[in-house]
């Protein structure tokens, strides 16, 4: 995991050595707690979606280099089971406002879930690669899109880091030329499957 503290120094875990995330550098805004939760869940749950362009500012507040490195924001997509008892993607919502702050062009259906899957809070590292192996891909309407761009990838919360690295790698295999990770709030948890983070 890599830190940027009050100093500004920087480290990487030897985890992230051992086993290099498919990502080049994730930032979240907040750590998820009881402040964060006051906005994150009313905006998952309860169709507070003004709470996105209020997490959309302090993301981007938090994150100028990457905005500065980004030619396209991607949201996490959900599943459309979940999409359609929803009725919105939160971080389809909080990329819109991203990517309108930092002028980069958004695509919003970019990626795909092409399957449902379980919640990963709880499976083991080995588990959750099985369940999120394949998962996602990018569009073939918008592989042509994606080839060369610099992606920042915009979820809600980042817990355990297998969602973001499905995403991550159907990005590389479409092309990508980088992603980049940036989220409203992280979990304490972490594990060799997490990204390195920058933690303002």
């Amino acid at each position: 995991m890599e830190n940027e503290g009050l100093g500004g120094s920087e480290s990487c875990c030897a985890a992230c050595q051992v086993h290099p995330p498919a990502w080049r550098s994730a930032r979240a805004a907040f750590v998820y707690d009881a402040w964060s939760r006051r906005l994150i869940l009313p905006l998952k749950y309860s169709d507070h979606t003004e709470n996105a362009a209020v997490l959309a500012h302090h993301m981007a507040a938090a994150a100028p280099d990457l905005l500065m490195h980004a030619t396209v924001v991607v949201p996490v997509p959900l599943y459309r089971t979940r999409l359609w008892k929803r009725r919105y993607n939160q971080a389809a919502l909080m990329a819109q406002h991203v990517g309108a702050r930092a002028k980069v062009p958004c695509m919003l259906d970019a990626l795909q879930r092409v399957r449902a899957t379980r919640a990963l809070a709880r499976l083991s590292a080995a588990e959750r690669e099985q369940e999120m192996e394949r998962a996602v891909r990018v569009r073939d309407r918008c592989c042509h899109h994606i080839e060369g761009q610099a992606v920042l990838l915009i979820d809600d919360v980042l817990t355990t880091g297998s969602t973001a690295a499905a995403c991550a790698n159907a990005l590389m295999r479409a092309g990508a030329r980088s992603v980049d990770i940036l989220v409203a709030a992280r979990t304490g948890r972490v594990d060799e499957q997490n990204p390195r983070f920058i933690q303002e």
